[in-house]
């Protein structure tokens, strides 16, 4: 199978662009629904920071350090740097005895647009905390000092990524062929969208065992606080808003996103295969909507799917829509 049309960008009357890409649906059996190619290998980037805070939990170090919700949903997180995810990492760092100079995903100025200004207006330069997987990073060191491994614990070798990828390939049931390195330097296990998808319905259909805990635990830390996992305006926190916390939503890189569905005990996962995050936002809310969690009127579905595109005056110069036959 090849990669399956997704969603167009409509201007005037003339289909103007089209994205496709690959999606697939799990319940706890296996695939429910596909479209494209279930079985490309991907990179998941940031989609699975859920994944990579399994080790987190299982060992112990997250109830040892006393890990909040919030600290757990920010281990998810691609935060937009805002002040307060600044803070949040911060203070959790401190609590370990540790600071910035800890962390190894670099820094790179914040999305959120005051924090942006902030920095800008007193000509301050950012630091790693504003680093939108900061909250991932502190996850690592809180297992790292756990563990009493090294400082560099973004090696593909250290014991805090070989436990990453342990749990990697037991959830998504694969061998994984290979890693490449993420923006924040860690390494990033690739996968098939199935195998994502798959792993996504496995954390909707938590057990009772210490690691369906830790799953259950992670869900809920992000539905409770959406706020953190992204930020305000950001689509994963706005859709979580819109359905209610009815469901864990998180991007990644390269127009990767995955939904996790407790209620329905469904995981979804997809890629759009340009690359495109205005078509993979868009595709998992067309997806959302299909799976009957989402409400099409809802605004923050409007602004991601089928709502009127604006140029600088306000005219409406197109929108993006769903491709035929997708979802079916």
């Amino acid at each position: 199978m090849r990669s399956a049309e997704m969603i167009e960008l409509w201007r005037g009357d003339m289909r103007e662009s089209l994205h496709a890409g690959h999606a697939v649906i799990c319940d706890a059996h296996g695939v429910v629904e596909a479209w494209g190619r279930p079985g490309q290998v991907i990179y998941p980037r940031s989609s699975c920071k859920m994944i990579q805070a399994l080790p987190l939990m299982e060992s112990g170090a997250a109830d040892a350090a006393g890990l909040t919700d919030r600290q757990l949903a920010l281990a998810c997180a691609s935060h937009s740097g805002a002040a307060m995810h600044v803070a949040a990492v911060d203070g959790w760092l401190t609590g370990l005895g540790l600071g910035e100079p800890d962390l190894r995903c670099g820094s790179h100025m914040p999305r959120d647009a005051e924090e942006n200004r902030r920095l800008t207006c007193s000509d301050t330069a950012p630091c790693q905390l504003h680093n939108n997987c900061s909250g991932k990073h502190a996850g690592f060191l809180t297992l790292n000092h756990h563990l009493k491994g090294g400082p560099d614990y973004v090696e593909p070798d250290h014991p805090v990524q070989r436990a990453v990828k342990a749990a990697f390939q037991e959830v998504t049931d694969e061998e994984s062929p290979g890693f490449g390195i993420d923006g924040c330097s860690a390494p990033n296990w690739a996968c098939t969208v199935e195998g994502l998808a798959r792993a996504m319905a496995r954390f909707a259909n938590p057990g009772t065992d210490r690691r369906g805990q830790a799953m259950h635990r992670l869900v809920d830390a992000m539905r409770s606080h959406p706020e953190m996992v992204a930020g305000e305006g950001r689509s994963c926190t706005e859709l979580m808003r819109a359905m209610g916390g009815v469901a864990a939503i998180k991007t990644g890189a390269e127009a990767v996103f995955v939904a996790i569905l407790p209620d329905q005990g469904l995981g979804v996962a997809l890629k759009i295969t340009d690359g495109g995050t205005r078509a993979s936002e868009a595709a998992i809310t067309a997806l959302l909507i299909h799976l009957g969690v989402l409400d099409a009127t809802h605004p923050a579905a409007q602004a991601l799917l089928d709502g009127p595109i604006l140029n600088c005056r306000g005219m409406v110069t197109g929108n993006l829509r769903r491709a035929p036959g997708f979802p079916a």
